[in-house]
């Protein structure tokens, strides 16, 4: 499962990292980071889609946390009957009555109370 982690977080770093790149013209010398480039992507893959290339960044992040949380889910139901053990564990487990005191007291007073 790790593989697939990696094989889908690698894509991922690499075109955030270039679109954070090039989208702020920090181009170390290099044409593929310009901003001028980002345009020129964007304005293809506009034309081609037949949509205006300025959402296209929001949609390929819906798609980036739709991928993740579907590889949450597989990942979840993989380890469903570890994750429901540990559920049980803590839940089985009572809260002591000081850690709860505390939680549940009332802070400092302020001068001005």
């Amino acid at each position: 499962m790790r593989y697939i982690f990696a094989l889908w977080a690698a894509p991922m770093a690499l075109f955030w990292g270039w679109f954070y790149l090039s989208l702020n013209d920090m181009n170390f010398g290099y044409v593929m980071l310009s901003r001028q480039l980002h345009d020129f992507v964007f304005q293809l893959y506009g034309q081609m889609l037949g949509i205006d290339p300025a959402i296209i960044p929001g949609m390929v992040g819906r798609a980036c946390i739709f991928d993740g949380l579907l590889l949450l889910a597989i990942w979840a139901f993989r380890r469903r009957r570890e994750i429901i053990d540990w559920i049980r564990r803590r839940a089985a487990v009572p809260v002591q009555y000081e850690r709860l005191h505390r939680a549940s007291e009332a802070g400092p007073k302020l001068p001005a109370e």
